[in-house]
């Protein structure tokens, strides 16, 4: 099927090669002042085949050979129409007009604008106009891939990469050192283990654009170390509209393949749990025996447990994704009011092998290295999500503007991880197995004014609410082993352990609640300088933000174990997992009980008070050079309260100062040089300081967090040069370079039995720098027709880093290496064809990243590293009816491996020679879709 796919491809391109067309191109203009008829509009009289004029009143309109009048009109002008054009193949026609002011019309005409921002003009000229360094990505490059959802379109950014499948890392820095907001918004974190925004919750479809600034400026939030991502959500209406899609996958290895699942709920196809796998509502607030609690009450609660270990098999469906869009706009006197709403529906499933090994110091005789175990996972994945973007827009008048935002997510992931192999060092054959399900709720509100209360001054305020819900109810792990070196006639045994433990028999339950509310307000004051014009305003800025947040984590975890080891009916030991936990083996006497091994560390409240101010100028000091800078104030106060454990309660309160300056050289109109500098800071999360204990089955360890944490400051400095040479193309140049002092990593902090255990710290400093490189190019002034419809993005990073320890950092560690996170190099391309008359759109998109330590190891457990995988995108989309678009495509063609290796022989960085810690295919991802615009 893939070589059929690809076939389609390439020969849909050689077909596309031979199409021919001919150009009409020229000047439109003002006939009074001469300059460009901005707006206006160059159409074949009659038909809805139309070029825009651009601000300099040109305009190019391609035609098929043949003989046309042509219509040149705007709002307030008389119309010109010229008859007898002739296009020609593979030729330009030249047709100027001077348009004539209609006094008549324009006494009555009232012109309501409304900036389009996801258009890739626009956003060039953003890059172009903008203050700071800044990259970014519209809607227009995004609706020509294949990619659902944010994580698939930052990764597209220059110096951009993305861990762990859904979390963005810029320019080599992990995660936890990049700030992300929704709708200039701070977005919420549903993760328990790691500071991060989710970017696979968002869907593509409803992306306005995406920007990343790297460089700081004091309305920006002062933490960040990589960058400020700032994701714009569709808001703006042109004209009334309804859009359906849908979309049916197959993946490889998984699609119609025997595929396991846990015993859900009736609301599962929902994105959450109805209950089901809930706590009893009459469980003990503690399962101690002994303390509170008889021997008797434990059995009798395990036996109001579900008896549910044994996942369910099923066959593997194809993926589904559905969604609905709906645009409206309504006048109400003079005023505007615009709605934007998406409803976004998946259901998807991914099954794969991974192998899982780890290995001793010492080395077997051909030299490789001893393993420790060798096991082999097959993981099954079901995910669940439903969205909505309900976002409205009202327009008073032209000075007033006032917008709703609202985002809301559900996800839900079902998980089976069977674990079987050789655990060699102890002579065990196992069979490991866990049963998951964990969803995830989200919910962002913003409300948002804009006000010009004179022609020079501009009053902008938000209020915003966030919150976040994350349940991860039941989660069941068990061990079943038998020996090595007796595998014919020595059963395969559940592992009964002495107490409550996270690894055997065990069920873990857990929430975390978080309330976020947070305001903002600015004040813009502009004044003129040396001449009237716009582009030479100095522009005073002054403004707040505040925001409180409170979270609340419950854990508890319980064990099934023996009720009395002197009178234990062993027969129930030889039990298979479908009848061991039954309610008849739980008896104080012969047999089960449920022991709970929760610690006071497994709950904690987070509190979290920020409260910002500051002042900026922006100062053009000559036509060519402009500046930009000022200094923001920043108070936070962090508290971890464990109210059972009140030695562990921590925090602290600190106010930083963070100036900023920003610098810009215009050379031409097309070119400009950057330079920037700024201090930001980067603070530890909630679960970073916690001391919560969390048993990751999926990938083998423990994580846990460190109470001592301190904030990271970091000094920022850019320089970057940017070449426009059209409005729609670009070529930028740029170096950085970051020093950190006290920068935040996680770690491998020991091995316990045949577990990692991974937590946090303060090294003592560091410093990354690079090069980054960008091109947007088009081809519309080539002869050839097809280079006309032909685009090009490429973009490149170059990246070192180094990081000394001291300080709080173990001795064990390793004392200097590269940043845990950062890959050396980064390159993304994209080749993008359009053919709008023939309603072709296809494009090939490429991503390789360098290798990155994704765990820091110390000198007993050598750092694992991520290798590089290429990564081939393929789409196609058809315009088959005026309201109809199929779209094909497969993601990830050549489906190489996603592998961690681990650095034995401590040469800090992967070869050949390392040995594999684990690694597994994904598959190729095949799609077909419909589009319906109604």
């Amino acid at each position: 099927m893939r070589r059929s796919l690809l076939l389609f491809f390439f020969l849909t391109l050689s077909h596309l090669l031979l199409a021919q067309q001919g150009t009409l191109s020229g000047k439109v203009t003002d006939k009074k002042t001469g300059e460009g008829a901005i707006g206006a509009t160059v159409l074949v009289t009659g038909t809805t085949q139309a070029a825009p004029v651009e601000l300099d009143g040109s305009y190019r309109l391609k035609l098929s050979p043949g003989t046309y009048a042509i219509t040149i009109q705007s709002i307030g002008y008389r119309p010109l129409t010229f008859t007898g054009i002739q296009i020609q193949a593979d030729q330009t026609t030249t047709l100027n007009g001077a348009l004539e002011e209609n006094a008549q019309a324009l006494k009555e005409v009232v012109v309501t604008g409304q900036k389009q921002t996801g258009t890739e003009v626009a956003m060039i000229q953003d890059l172009k106009k903008a203050e700071v360094v800044v990259s970014g990505m519209s809607n227009d490059q995004i609706v020509k891939t294949m990619d659902r959802d944010a994580a698939e379109v930052v990764k597209r950014i220059p110096g951009v990469t993305i861990q762990a499948n859904n979390f963005v890392v810029v320019r080599g820095l992990a995660e936890r050192y990049n700030t992300v907001l929704l709708n200039d918004a701070l977005t919420p974190s549903a993760e328990t283990d790691t500071r991060a925004f989710s970017f696979d919750i968002l869907p593509s479809s409803v992306i306005d654009r995406v920007l990343i600034f790297k460089s700081g400026s004091p309305d920006l939030p002062g933490e960040f170390g990589g960058g400020v991502v700032k994701v714009y959500t569709k808001n703006s209406v042109l004209e009334n509209g309804t859009t359906f899609s849908i979309s049916s996958s197959y993946r490889a290895n998984t699609t119609f393949q025997n595929f396991s699942h846990t015993q859900g709920s009736s609301t599962d196809v929902l994105g959450f749990d109805n209950g089901r796998r809930s706590l009893p509502n009459n469980a003990p607030a503690s399962v101690v025996v002994g303390q509170g609690v008889s021997s008797s009450e434990s059995a009798r609660f395990g036996q109001s447990l579900r008896n549910d270990w044994v996942a369910r098999t099923g066959q593997a469906l194809p993926d589904l994704r559905l969604s609905l869009g709906l645009l409206r706009k309504f006048e109400i006197g003079q005023a505007y009011l615009s709605n934007v709403t998406s409803l976004s529906y998946s259901n998807t499933r991914e099954q794969y092998n991974v192998t899982r090994n780890d290995y001793e110091q010492q080395r077997e005789a051909d030299g490789r290295y001893k393993p420790k175990y060798e096991f082999i996972d097959k993981q099954s994945n079901t995910n669940v999500r439903l969205g909505l973007i309900h976002n409205w827009q009202l327009r008073l008048n032209d000075r007033n503007r006032l917008e709703l935002r609202n985002f809301l997510n559900q996800m839900g992931q079902d998980q089976v991880v069977a674990r079987s192999g050789a655990y060699l060092e102890r002579d065990q054959d196992r069979r490991d197995f866990a049963l998951r399900y964990m969803s995830r709720t989200i919910y962002s509100g913003q409300l948002q004014g804009t006000h010009d209360l004179t022609p020079r001054t501009t009053l902008t305020w938000l209020g915003g609410y966030n919150y976040v819900n994350r349940n991860e109810p039941d989660y069941r792990r068990y061990r079943s082993l038998r020996y090595l070196s007796d595998p014919d006639t020595e059963p395969f045994r559940i592992q009964i352990p002495a107490q409550g433990n996270l690894f055997e028999a065990s069920r873990f339950f857990s929430t975390l609640s978080e309330n976020t509310v947070a305001g903002s307000g600015q004040l813009e004051q502009r004044w003129t300088g040396r001449d009237t014009t716009k582009a030479n305003e100095y522009k005073l800025r002054v403004g707040f933000y505040a925001e409180n947040k409170d979270r609340t984590f419950d854990a508890r975890f319980f064990s099934n174990v023996r009720g009395n080891e002197e009178t234990f009916r062993r027969s129930i030991e030889r039990e298979g997992i479908e009848t061991i936990f039954r309610p008849e083996n739980f008896d104080p006497v012969t047999g089960l009980v449920v022991s709970e091994g929760t610690r006071p560390t497994d709950n904690y409240r987070g509190t979290n008070r920020l409260l910002a101010s500051y002042v900026s100028l922006v100062a053009p000091i000559s036509d060519k050079f402009n500046i930009s800078g000022g200094v923001r104030l920043e108070n936070n106060r962090r508290r971890i309260e464990v109210a059972a454990a009140p030695e562990y309660n921590d925090g602290y309160t600190r106010t930083v100062v963070l100036p900023s300056l920003n610098a810009a050289y215009n050379f031409t109109q097309r070119s400009l040089l950057r330079l920037a500098a700024s201090t930001t800071v980067n603070r530890p999360e909630f679960r970073e300081m916690a001391s919560f204990q969390y048993f990751d089955f999926a990938n083998n360890w423990l994580v846990e967090g460190n109470q001592k944490l301190r904030e990271a400051t970091i000094y920022n400095a850019d320089l970057r040069y940017e070449f426009y040479p059209s409005r729609a193309e670009m070529v930028s140049v740029a170096a950085f370079y970051k020093h950190f002092d006290r920068p935040v990593e996680s770690i491998i902090k020991e091995a316990t039995g045949d577990l990692l255990t991974l937590t946090y710290t303060n090294a003592r400093q560091a410093y990354d720098y690079g090069l980054e490189v960008e091109a947007r190019k088009s081809f519309t002034e080539s002869a050839s027709p097809f280079l006309q419809r032909l685009g090009v993005v490429l973009n490149a990073s170059w990246i070192k880093s180094r990081v000394t320890l001291g300080g709080d950092a173990d001795s064990s560690q390793i004392q200097s290496r590269a940043l845990q996170g950062q890959s050396p190099y980064v390159i993304n391309t994209g080749l993008f064809y359009q053919d709008d008359e023939r309603g072709w759109q296809i494009s090939a998109q490429y991503n390789v990243i360098g290798p990155r330590i994704a765990f820091v190891g110390d000198r007993d457990n050598g750092s694992l590293y991520e290798v590089p995988r290429n990564v081939l995108d393929l789409t196609a989309t058809k315009t088959i009816a005026r309201r109809l678009d199929i779209r094909a495509g497969i993601q990830d063609v050549l489906n190489q491996p996603t592998r961690l290796v681990r650095d034995s022989d401590f040469n800090q960085k992967a070869t050949s020679a390392d040995p594999v810690f684990s690694s597994f295919r994904r598959g190729s991802y095949y799609t077909l879709g419909l589009i319906f615009r109604l």
